[in-house]
């Protein structure tokens, strides 16, 4: 899993790299297949905004959140992201059991 890490309008520090990245591991236990995670911290006046886009097989998910605090909106984010994970997972496997094949059905 790649990580891109942006900020824009705020440095990002050796301690929000490594916040972001622990927290990403999380996403990857809920599901293997993330192949890319761009992520952007953004500062507009007193909103401290993190947006992130997960590419993963057949679909990219986009999640953005605000609040006053970074470290929170990083949490929210990877909270928002592993809900969307977990629903596209559960979607493909839905799918998946329904086109079960009919080979031995027959005889």
């Amino acid at each position: 899993m790649n990580i891109n890490l942006t900020g824009r309008h705020v440095e990002i520090t050796a301690a929000m790299r490594d916040y972001v990245t622990s927290k990403m591991d999380k996403i990857k236990h809920h599901f293997d297949h993330v192949i890319d995670v761009s992520v952007i911290l953004s500062v507009e006046k007193l909103k401290q905004k993190a947006e992130a886009n997960v590419h993963i097989r057949g679909k990219d998910i986009f999640v953005e959140t605000d609040s006053p605090d970074m470290y929170a909106s990083i949490d929210s984010l990877v909270d928002k992201l592993g809900r969307q994970i977990l629903k596209h997972k559960e979607k493909s496997a839905d799918r998946r059991s329904d086109a079960a094949p009919l080979d031995n059905e027959e005889s």
